[in-house]
């Protein structure tokens, strides 16, 4: 039987485990199919709310799906953020000083040049400093991959952060907050501007390749800047 189950009563109905003998592998299988349906139940009671949980302001209307419509943000939100006018000031801090500023607009152009591990590295060393965009960015990865306990935890760090007052970098101009109340699962609304500018798959891609990637310790390779990176920051983002 292929078909979500249309509720968790269903699905326990699927699992039961009847007469006769049954190897481990049997019962392994029945946790896997149960563990598989609830999973599903789960993710369509959440696209069921997702109207309630997000919106973004833009030309564009949005996908229909909500880990579809989470990528569409989070491009969005990174195309804005190596659009901004300081961007790549920024990026000659990180490269001398590690500011965690920069190590954001970094982590926007890696996740762009579809660098996706070395991204989260930078957003979540960019969390760790207060930062709520990096909050959001790491809160649409894990809504997009469908990882819901990361996107839980991330949504809750935004809670902590806008509970604490604390003031961070924003390069593109948003809101973003906990709805706990509104929202099955992990929520957060948001607000995004309208469409940034396109920037170049191919130039972007380009020079990440020329990226450094030292192997730190336990952390694997990890890309760095170059200062020329900054240097020929607006032939990148205008390419």
């Amino acid at each position: 039987m292929n078909r979500t189950p249309r509720s968790i009563e269903e699905a326990l109905r699927r699992s039961c485990v009847f007469r006769g003998e049954y190897s481990y592998a049997d019962l392994e299988a029945a946790r896997h199919d149960l563990a598989r349906d609830l999973h599903e139940l789960r993710w369509m009671r959440f696209l069921n709310t997702a109207a309630h949980c997000g919106h973004t302001a833009g030309a564009n209307p949005l996908p229909a799906a909500l880990h579809e419509q989470a990528a569409h943000d989070l491009r969005l939100l990174c195309r804005g953020t190596v659009h901004d006018h300081g961007a790549a000031r920024r990026i000659t801090a990180f490269d001398t000083d590690r500011d965690p500023d920069g190590a954001l607009t970094f982590a926007c152009l890696l996740y762009l040049a579809d660098q996706e591990e070395g991204a989260q590295f930078w957003w979540r060393y960019t969390a760790g400093s207060g930062n709520v965009t990096a909050a959001l960015c790491l809160y649409l990865l894990h809504l997009r991959c469908g990882d819901m306990r990361d996107a839980q935890h991330w949504a809750d760090q935004i809670h902590r952060l806008n509970s604490l007052g604390w003031t961070s970098y924003t390069p593109v101009a948003h809101h973003a907050d906990t709805t706990p109340h509104t929202c099955d699962g992990p929520g957060v609304r948001y607000t995004l501007p309208p469409l940034p500018p396109a920037v170049s798959e191919r130039a972007v891609k380009h020079a990440v390749d020329e990226l450094e990637a030292p192997y730190d310790g336990g952390l694997g390779p990890v890309p760095q800047p170059i200062p020329a990176l900054a240097d020929h920051w607006d032939d990148l983002v205008t390419a």
